[in-house]
């Protein structure tokens, strides 16, 4: 398994982002505002999908876990997504799945999310699964010591980094540094992976990323 999980840095991202900044340049405010939204948060790579767990949490000001519709406009605005009165309204009803007058985190993550497709989700879910020994719903250095062995690690055998230190930068990439705190749910994971996923084409590839990079 490399240090950080492939395509993370790579050109592909890159790519992502500059497409993803062109499309929202080109298309402006005539695409639909789910999808601005979606291309404001790949335009920030990777991290900007990551990050929309922090983001819903950010915008829910009074911790219930629910946005009601005040909630929801200001935090919209306030990210920069430039919408009409009567797109929000809209927007607000198709997010609220149950109807219930709020929108939750699932509802919002959904919607929100780049679609992935359903042998793209099996394999993260797999890789998932793979690297939380416990069972618990989260990825934590003691679960990584089962599958992920730095010995033959550059920086390992160098001596630059301890055998923790490796593993922390591992579980590092999957984080916010706001919200960081060594244990990686499973938002987490398959949010970094579905930023990622957006700038692979091609689910084979996808496939076979996934499958090397954590021997699946």
């Amino acid at each position: 398994m490399p240090l950080r999980p492939q395509s993370a840095t790579s050109r592909q991202e890159a790519e992502m982002v500059a497409k993803s900044l062109r499309e929202l340049q080109a298309t402006g405010n005539s695409v639909d505002p789910v999808q601005r939204l979606r291309l404001l948060c790949l335009s920030r790579g990777a991290h900007g999908i990551l990050g929309l767990g922090r983001l819903f949490r950010i915008m829910d000001e009074d911790g219930n876990k629910k946005l009601n519709k005040e909630e929801f406009e200001r935090g919209l605005r306030e990210i920069g997504l430039e919408i009409t009165d009567q797109e929000l309204d809209e927007m607000f009803e198709q997010f609220d799945t149950d109807k219930n007058g709020s929108v939750n985190l699932d509802e919002f993550l959904v919607h929100v999310r780049p679609p992935l497709s359903e042998s793209r989700l099996k394999v993260i879910n797999e890789a998932f699964n793979k690297m939380d020994k416990t069972g618990d719903g989260e990825i934590t250095i003691e679960d990584m010591k089962n599958v992920y062995n730095v010995k033959s690690h550059p920086l390992y055998i160098s001596g630059e980094e301890t055998e923790e230190g490796i593993m922390k930068k591992f579980l590092g990439n999957f984080e916010q540094d706001a919200t960081r705190d060594g244990k990686v749910t499973k938002e987490e994971f398959i949010n970094y992976y579905t930023g990622v996923s957006a700038s692979i084409d091609n689910d084979c590839y996808f496939d076979l990323m996934m499958r090397q990079a954590y021997k699946l």
